[in-house]
């Protein structure tokens, strides 16, 4: 007896070209097989394999190239082109790796970070590889009248801001409860929470009255799993997570969407930022690490661009996602 098994992949990806995907068919599957320990009862292989993989195996496999990542005949993504989508923390790492990906994607962007030179940098490398529009706005979140004022002051062309990514934010040092510094308590607080909820406060009125919009939070492995030695941005981290449970409710009678992101261990100046420029300390916390390291920042804007391209009936609330050498936020194998 045969058995022919279909499966269809879907992952993200930018390639267009759209193909099938057949695998040989399989015979005399051993005893102990997760199918069954026993023969089933006779049947042909048209009337076994279900309606989805019958469509999945209609190409000659004598041409068939297994699809590119993301694309399918099965399941169609949402284009996210001609939207504007605005970042905060572009300048570097997760921010501006997503800011490439959007570009990639057709989007057009506002930029915000507090080191406007890299934001022009980023401008101008977008405008050459993908001919994006791009708005760039100094910025610090904590300064909460900045925020409150940026979607008056942005260019008509970039005033319908559909999709924000709030992604500014860090942490500093590794101090005890009993041994924090206040000074790193409140730039955290006010970077990671305040600003956080300034940005949304700002933006998600107008993608209500639009009826379009998405607010991607990128929160840590922080606010799921609490440790020592990071009291107060694990505080705000799980501030975040609390944050987007609650406005999702706040926003679930209308077409809008919200997100978080929590990543394990990301390599990028994360750690020199928390570390406060001691670049030893900083590399010491990814040295090591097996199958094939940390996560890189574009592993999360990857994470992004799939909330973001999922059809309007599917809203991806949580992502939890770590390098393979993780298991929780101190599990790490390390070589």
């Amino acid at each position: 007896m045969s058995l022919l098994l279909a499966r269809t992949f879907s992952f993200l990806g930018s390639t267009q070209s759209t193909r099938t995907l057949r695998l040989a068919p399989l015979t005399a599957l051993p005893r102990g097989h997760h199918l069954g320990t026993t023969r089933r009862h006779p049947s042909t292989a048209s009337n076994r394999v279900p309606p989805f993989a019958t469509r999945a195996m209609a190409s000659d496999t004598s041409t068939h190239v297994p699809p590119a990542p993301g694309v399918s005949k099965l399941y169609a993504a949402e284009p996210v082109a001609g939207r504007c989508a605005l970042i905060t923390g572009a300048s570097s790492g997760i921010g501006q790796a997503t800011a490439e990906r959007l570009a990639e994607l057709g989007c057009r962007l506002v930029v915000a970070a507090r080191r406007k030179d890299r934001l022009d940098a980023l401008a101008e490398k977008l405008a050459k590889d993908f001919g994006t529009k791009v708005h760039c706005v100094a910025l610090d979140v904590t300064d909460v009248d900045a925020v409150m004022s940026l979607p008056s002051q942005l260019p008509d062309d970039f005033k319908d801001v559909s999709i924000l990514v709030n992604n500014a934010g860090g942490a500093l040092g590794t101090a005890k409860c009993t041994e924090n510094n206040m000074d790193d308590v409140s730039v955290m607080l006010d970077a990671n929470v305040k600003g956080v909820i300034a940005c949304t406060r700002a933006f998600s009125p107008g993608m209500v009255e639009r009826g379009c919009g998405h607010v991607v939070n990128i929160s840590s492995i922080a606010g799921v799993e609490w440790y020592g030695g990071g009291s107060v941005y694990c505080a705000t981290k799980a501030a975040i997570n609390a944050f987007t449970y609650a406005s999702r409710k706040d926003l679930h009678d209308t077409p809008c969407k919200i997100t978080s992101v929590s990543p394990g261990f990301v390599n990028t100046e994360f750690a020199t930022v928390r570390f406060k420029g001691d670049t030893t300390k900083a590399e010491n916390v990814y040295a090591g690490m097996k199958y094939g390291g940390p996560l890189i920042a574009e592993d999360i804007a990857d994470n992004i661009v799939y909330a973001l391209t999922r059809p309007g009936r599917v809203q991806v609330c949580d992502v939890l996602v770590y390098p393979t050498c993780q298991a929780s936020a101190k599990e790490i194998a390390r070589e």
